[in-house]
């Protein structure tokens, strides 16, 4: 388990990590467009898309690494309807090398929210 650092916790009273260094990767669990209060920041999928990639920036910038970094996403989307709109916001966040990425559409997600993303960055410790 030496290999395996904590980079950001989960929230309090839930099983899980926020993000983890795992050898030169860098895993960040599931992010949602939730403020820390709870509340849901935007009301549309370009907002809440914009937002759940910065917080996934935040956690990224906890380790030293950048969007630049990220080689693969996972996508949760309420609705497929939104696929194109969520693809705009989506690829302007992203430079040069869009990462590989897989889009599902779910019945729910664990908030009231429109999207879910999660990510995997290679970033090779110096």
């Amino acid at each position: 388990m030496d290999s395996i650092q904590v980079v950001a916790a989960g929230p309090k009273n839930v099983p899980y990590s926020g993000a983890l260094y795992a050898g030169d990767f860098i895993f960040v669990s599931g992010q949602v467009p939730l403020d820390e209060s709870k509340q849901v920041v935007g009301e549309d999928i370009e907002a809440q898309t914009t937002y759940t990639l910065d917080k996934i920036e935040a956690l990224l910038a906890k380790a030293g690494a950048k969007l630049d970094h990220v080689v693969k996403t996972t996508v949760f989307l309420t609705d497929m309807k939104n696929f194109s709109r969520m693809n705009e916001a989506y690829s302007k966040k992203f430079k040069g090398i869009y990462p590989c990425r897989s889009c599902i559409e779910v019945n729910q997600l664990p908030a009231p929210v429109l999207i879910e993303i999660e990510a995997i960055a290679y970033f090779p410790k110096k």
